[in-house]
């Protein structure tokens, strides 16, 4: 099956971005393995015909929007993200009439259709950085309302209003200071996504996107016990061989899982599913999008 993908991918100038969650048996077919950024700003410098995206539908429209002239499949149509549905864009008109004044962050686990409606767009590794680059004091950030937490204790002198105030990933929602203990008594390092609990944040010793702890993980030797999905480990210990990463065993999001390498096969054969946006979704939505990458760089 590996080289009937690699021989589809080479005769179809194919490229296939895997998040960090995917199953690793897909990881390890991926040409581009990393974060909601790492994607994004793979997906806009590609020059492949056929983008195949190994993660769950915002990713796609993301690829997508920033490659309107080239075809971007998601292998199961079907994966989605339910922290992306929190956001509506009803629930974006309603926050601007209410606050005029305030700027709209939109993170990219959203729809296409709300980050259109955004004046720029964040990822957990750069929200710090893309609200402190507005000159508004009033932001509006939505869906995820523990990620806002993070971005306001990091810029008290910024309002920050979720949208909506209970938006959250109900994976790391999952991470409680018990696990937090836990860890303690195997002596190791609490690393935290910042989409976990406010109180779970505050404990942890490093707060990192996943891209981040990839990166962060280069600079030591101590075990650390990873607060986020739990493919996230099985990378850090492809990447680290001699490092101790503990993971929690419930921590899954099944629409993560839900591509094989069977799935990617067929994808390439087929070409499908095809992602496809209004053209007006797109243009809006790219300028939110291009908007955050200008910051990164």
């Amino acid at each position: 099956m590996e080289k009937e993908i690699r021989a589809l991918k080479a005769r179809k100038n194919a490229v296939v971005m895997a998040h960090n969650y995917q199953p690793m048996e897909v990881q390890a077919l991926a040409d581009v393995v990393g974060d909601s950024l790492e994607l994004a700003v793979k997906a806009k410098e590609t020059g492949a015909d056929l983008i195949v995206v190994c993660g769950v539908r915002f990713m796609a429209e993301t690829a997508k929007i920033l490659n309107p002239e080239r075809k971007v499949i998601i292998p199961v149509e079907d994966a989605g993200c339910p922290l992306a549905d929190f956001l509506t864009p009803d629930l974006i008109r309603e926050a601007r009439q209410r606050y005029p004044d305030a700027a709209v962050v939109v993170y990219v686990n959203s729809t296409a259709e709300s980050k259109a409606l955004a004046d720029i767009t964040c990822t957990s590794a750069n929200a710090v950085r893309v609200v402190a680059s507005l000159p508004n004091d009033t932001i509006l950030f939505g869906p995820d309302a523990n990620l806002a937490a993070y971005v306001q204790r990091q810029l008290p002198e910024k309002t920050i209003i979720p949208m909506p105030p209970g938006g959250h990933c109900y994976v790391h929602a999952g991470f409680t200071l018990a696990d937090v203990e836990t860890a303690r008594k195997k002596g190791s390092m609490v690393v935290c996504h910042p989409e976990c609990l406010p109180e779970v944040q505050e404990q942890a010793d490093l707060i990192a996107s996943t891209g981040g702890m990839v990166r962060d993980a280069a600079g030591g030797d101590e075990p650390w016990s990873v607060f986020t999905e739990r493919e996230m480990a099985s990378r850090l210990r492809v990447l680290y061989p001699g490092r101790v990463f503990y993971e929690k065993p419930e921590a899954v999001c099944a629409d993560m899982k839900k591509i094989s390498p069977a799935d990617l096969r067929r994808a390439l054969e087929r070409e499908e599913h095809e992602v496809v946006l209004s053209p007006e979704i797109m243009d809006r939505a790219r300028r939110a999008i291009e908007r955050m990458i200008a910051v990164g760089a």
